[in-house]
C-alpha cells in the first residue's frame, strides 16, 4: 500500500514543523443545523481536517453528515471509525485506527480483516495509526466498548515504548487520544516522551478545552490537536483554538 496524498501532507507538514487542527464531529451528537454552523464558523477560522466518528455511532446520521461537509467545505474529511460498519465512500480518507495501547485482538487487527476488501474497493486514502488511549479521569466510551485498559495518565515512558513499536510496525500516525469528555487532556510530559520517541505525525485529541490547553499540547510535541465536546458547547472556542494553532505557523517578519 503506497502512502496517499494525505498522509504525505500531513508529513510535510509534520517535517516543515507546521501545526494543524482538527475538528472531530460525532454523527450522533450533531444535527444538520450544528454542522451548518459550523461550516459558517470553519469559513472565518482555518481549520486542516475533520474527523468523523464516534465511539458507537447509533445514528444513521454519518452519510448526511459527509455529504453536507463535502458539499459545503474543501477541508479534507478524514472518518474516525470505531467499527467496520461506519466505512463511507463519501469521505476523502480514513485514520484505519489499531489500537496499540490495548490487547484487545478485535481493534488490534480484527475489524481491519473485515474492513480489508471494502477499504481496497474504495478510493479512500488510508492512514495506518496507531491509536493509544489514555486514563484522563473517568472511563471513556472508547474504553469501555473496547474493552481496554487506557494508558496510566502519569506513565509516559509506557506511552513512547508503546508509540515506538507502532512505529517499528510500519504505522504512520500515533494518536494520542484522552476520549471524548476527558477530564483533562493528555499530560505534555507524556506528549514530550512519545514527541521524542517518534519520528511520525503526532496526534493529540481529548480534554483540550481551552486554549492554554491546546498551546501545551502543540509547544509539547503535537502536530495535530483535535476538539470536538468543547465546540459542540461552545462553538466560538474554534475561532481561540484557530488562532492558537496560527500562532505557531507564523513567520515572524525578519527585520
Amino acid at each position: 500500500m503506497r502512502l496517499t496524498s494525505l498522509y504525505d501532507g500531513l508529513s510535510k507538514r509534520h517535517a516543515d514543523g507546521r501545526k494543524s487542527l482538527a475538528v472531530l464531529l460525532d454523527p450522533d451528537n450533531l444535527d444538520e443545523a450544528g454542522c451548518r454552523q459550523l461550516l459558517e464558523l470553519a469559513q472565518q477560522h482555518p481549520i486542516d481536517y475533520f474527523f468523523v466518528g464516534g465511539s458507537l455511532v447509533m445514528t444513521s446520521h454519518q452519510a448526511a453528515l459527509l455529504r453536507l461537509l463535502k458539499q459545503h467545505s474543501a477541508v479534507p474529511v478524514l472518518l474516525f471509525p470505531s467499527h467496520s460498519l461506519h466505512l463511507d465512500p463519501q469521505a476523502d480518507g480514513i485514520l484505519l485506527l489499531s489500537l496499540i495501547s490495548g490487547r484487545n485482538p478485535e481493534f488490534l487487527i480484527g475489524q481491519h480483516v473485515i474492513a480489508a476488501p471494502l477499504l481496497r474497493q474504495s478510493n479512500l486514502q488510508i492512514l495506518p495509526t496507531g491509536y493509544m488511549l489514555v486514563d484522563t479521569g473517568r472511563q471513556t466510551t472508547a474504553s469501555y466498548v473496547s474493552g481496554t485498559t487506557p494508558l496510566p495518565h502519569d506513565k509516559p515512558t509506557i506511552a513512547a515504548c508503546t508509540a515506538m513499536a507502532g512505529e517499528q510496525l510500519g504505522l504512520g500516525l500515533i494518536y494520542l487520544d484522552g476520549g471524548s469528555g476527558a477530564l483533562y487532556p493528555v499530560s505534555t510530559a507524556m506528549i514530550r516522551a512519545v514527541r521524542q520517541a517518534v519520528d511520525i505525525p503526532l496526534v493529540v485529541g481529548g480534554g483540550i478545552n481551552t486554549a492554554e490547553k491546546a498551546h501545551a499540547a502543540l509547544a509539547a510535541g503535537a502536530d495535530v490537536i483535535v476538539v470536538g465536546n468543547q465546540i459542540e458547547k461552545a462553538p466560538e472556542f474554534l475561532g481561540e483554538v484557530s488562532r492558537v494553532v496560527q500562532s505557531f505557523n507564523t513567520v515572524p517578519d525578519v527585520v
